[in-house]
Formats: structure tokens, sequence, C-alpha cells
């Protein structure tokens, strides 16, 4: 039987013939939110937003727009609508189209509540990359969101477009145009990166890799409960949160490390003894692929058993060695895509159906660069309070110290238990004490 991703590329021909230039494939991570996205009621898609706040006055909405609309100019990924076509996930390539919208706030209403609600009401249907732009009175600032659909943008692009964003606003061109020729060269760069990616993905997909994960995720099951509105306090927020910052260890915490920390999460969430999928983002390019802007960083399942606790450190406590060990196999097959590993998974009788319990995302300080207009640093904010998908998520940002932010689907979870939860995290990632002698 044809794997997958070559079912996949044949309907794309089917669809397109040859070659088209207004019709891209789109890769195996791609297809798992286009996948998320048909299955959510609302089709609300993820949505990626960063925030920052400059003083008023700083910032000339139309001059961020036409370099915003430069830059989405020449990245393929950031003019392009995630689309399914005949049955195909495609991406329909677009002209740019990055306006700045300055939401009005409601009486009684703050910056940030304003701000999470002009990204719930994004519209599908829309461009990819979006701007928000609201006025904090009290702190004399103005909170920029720079906004972008999931499914055209990984976390590793996110530095990049920060970074090319506050150069695009400095160049003194007030059009929106980048030179064609170099759309068009971009265009084809991306194409071929996208193609070198199905081409991996379609050489993971073997016998073996499909065995593997089989038996990997043969016992796996969804353990949270189902959504419920009647869950979420009246008044507050879809999502709660929680923050923390950390001492760092030397040479940082190792992601097995992190896994096993997020285990304790799940065990405080869900109870011991069960086995929890926990997804996160893995992945490079193939050799000989550009650096372009996009989605290429495959989502992994990790089968967090709960059955034990963390030691003192992450990734000591018992059975730590050997779930290191499991992790490293996984890696072996981390270009397999998510659609055929949940496909392995229920073919060995799991009762799995593909829902994530959680999710763990991990960056380096020195990867994250502010946001420069005109010679201005922008100060990154975080904005709680908007919907996660899935029920909860965690993200760990590690550099000088370790900062860690948990938050959850009120919908799914109450306060109490997930503030449980980070304390567990918080504490497997603290560092021991020394032992006094």
């Amino acid at each position: 039987m044809r794997s997958i991703t070559s079912q996949y590329l044949a309907r794309y021909r089917r669809l397109t013939g040859d070659r088209s230039d207004s019709v891209l494939p789109v890769t195996g991570a791609q297809r798992r939110f286009l996948l998320v996205r048909s299955l959510d009621p609302s089709g609300r898609p993820d949505v990626v937003p960063m925030f920052f706040a400059f003083p008023h006055g700083t910032i000339d909405p139309e001059r961020l727009r036409a370099a915003a609309s430069r830059l989405a100019a020449r990245h393929t990924a950031l003019r392009s609508r995630p689309a399914v076509v005949r049955g195909t996930p495609v991406l329909c390539v677009a002209d740019p189209d990055v306006g700045v919208t300055r939401p009005a706030l409601v009486p009684g209403e703050s910056p940030a509540d304003a701000l999470s609600r002009a990204l719930e009401s994004w519209d599908a249907q829309g461009p990819p990359l979006r701007l928000f732009l609201v006025r904090d009175e009290e702190r004399e600032e103005e909170i920029l969101a720079v906004a972008l659909d999931h499914a055209v943008c990984d976390g590793r692009s996110l530095a990049r477009i920060v970074d090319e964003l506050g150069a695009a606003y400095s160049e003194e061109a007030t059009d929106s145009h980048a030179a064609p020729g170099e759309t068009e060269g971009e265009l084809a760069v991306y194409r071929d990166a996208v193609l070198r990616q199905l081409a991996a993905e379609e050489r993971a997909e073997t016998a073996e890799s499909a065995a593997y994960w089989a038996d990997r995720l043969r016992t796996l099951h969804a353990h949270a409960p189902a959504p419920s509105p009647a869950r979420v306090p009246e008044g507050t927020r879809p999502s709660g949160a929680a923050q923390a910052r950390l001492p760092a260890y030397d040479g940082g915490v190792s992601f097995p490390g992190l896994l096993d920390a997020c285990r304790s999460a799940a065990r405080e969430l869900y109870g011991p003894g069960l086995t929890v999928p926990l997804g996160y983002p893995w992945g490079g390019r193939p050799p000989g692929t550009e650096p372009v802007v996009g989605c290429f960083l495959n989502t992994l399942v990790f089968p967090a058993d709960t059955g034990y606790g963390t030691g003192n450190e992450p990734g000591t406590g018992p059975g730590s060695e050997a779930m290191a060990d499991a992790w490293w196999d996984d890696l072996d097959r981390a270009d397999v895509p998510f659609d055929a590993v949940v496909t392995a998974a229920r073919a060995a009788g799991s009762g799995w159906t593909g829902g994530l319990d959680g999710l763990l995302t991990v960056d380096d300080d020195s990867r994250r660069p502010p946001l420069v207009l005109a010679g201005v640093e922008g100060r990154e904010v975080h904005v709680d309070g908007r919907p996660v998908r899935g029920p909860f998520a965690v993200s760990i940002t590690q550099g000088a110290e370790i900062r860690l932010r948990m938050a959850w689907d009120r919908a799914v979870l109450d306060d109490e238990t997930a503030r449980r939860a980070f304390d567990a995290l918080t504490h497997a990632l603290r560092p021991s004490e020394p032992t006094v002698q």
C-alpha cells in the first residue's frame, strides 16, 4: 500500500498538474494543522501571536503596514492562504495583503482583553499575517501584536520574521511591493523546499517505521475530559495561565529532562499509571534546502508514563534513562508525518485518535531578537487568556534563566487542578539545593 505522503502527492498532482505557481503543496506538519482546523466546530485555526510594547508615538501605522506587506511579498508562506481544494490540503498563493487593525476598547476592557478578542475573531479565509495595534493609556504605550496562522509559520521562523519586519520598517520605501524577480525567485525556492520535505517524509514512511510507532504508541489513550463550556467560570477568559522564572542549569536542561518534567504535570492532571500523549515540535529541513520561512517542524508524539515521578533534577528519576533512550529512538523516525503515525497506531489496535493531552515548546533565549522599529526596541509582553489548542501547553525558554509558562483550556481543566500541575512542573525543573555536610 502506498504511503500517506505518496497518496497526498498523487492527489496534489491530479489537482494542479506538474507545476503550479498559484497552488502549492503542504508538508505533513501543515497537513496536521489543517486537519485540526477542519475538526474544530468553529473552524478556528491555530494562531501564533507575538506582542511588543512601544512608547506612544513610536509606530507609524502606514509605514508599518507597508513594511509588513513588503515582508509578505518576499516570503511565499506569508502571502499564501491555507485551504482544502477538492479534499486536498494546499497553499493558495495570493498577493500580499497585510493591514494594521486598531481594535477599539469597549467600556471596562483592558488592552490585553481587546487584543484577545481580536485574535479570537480571526477569519480563517483572510491573510496569514496580520497586525493589531492597541493603545495602553495607563502605561503610555502601544501594544503591537504580530500574528500568524500557524499553518504557514513554525516557531523557528518567528525570529527571522521579527528581524526582517524591523529591517523593512527602516527602509525608505513606502509602497508595499517587493521586486517581481525577488518574489518569483523566492516562490521557486519555497516550492523546492516543500517538495524536498515531502520527499523526506515519503522516504521515512516505511513498514519498519510504521511498526516502530505502532509498538511505541500501542497503549496510548487520550485522558483529558471532553471540553465543556460549563466548566469555564463566568466572566473569565477561555484559558488560564501561570508563569515562573527559575535559576538555569549549567548547559541547560536536556530535552528528555523537560519531557520528564512535563510528566509531573500530566500526573497531577490525569492521575498516575497512565500513558498520556504529549506533543512537541521537532525536525529540520532536508540537506540542500534553503532556509525559507514556513512550517517544516513535525509534531512528534511522546507517550508520557505517569506511573513514576521525577528525581531531584529533570531526567534523574526512576526510569528516566530508559525514557531518554526511547526518545532518541523516536528521533530516528522523526520524519514520519503525524497523520501516518496516528494511522500506524490505530492499525495496531490503539484507541488513540490523534488528540494530544499536552503540548511542549522549547526556545533558546539567544534566538529571540527584539522587534526594533526606527531604532526603538519593543518590549516583548505576554497576553494571557487566549484560546489554547489542547488541554494544556507548556513553553520553556532557556538562557540566563529558565522562563516557564503554562496555559490551559478552562473548558477542559479547572484552575485549581491546573495550578497544582504547574507547581509540580516547576518543582521538577527547580535545581536541587546542595546537600549540607
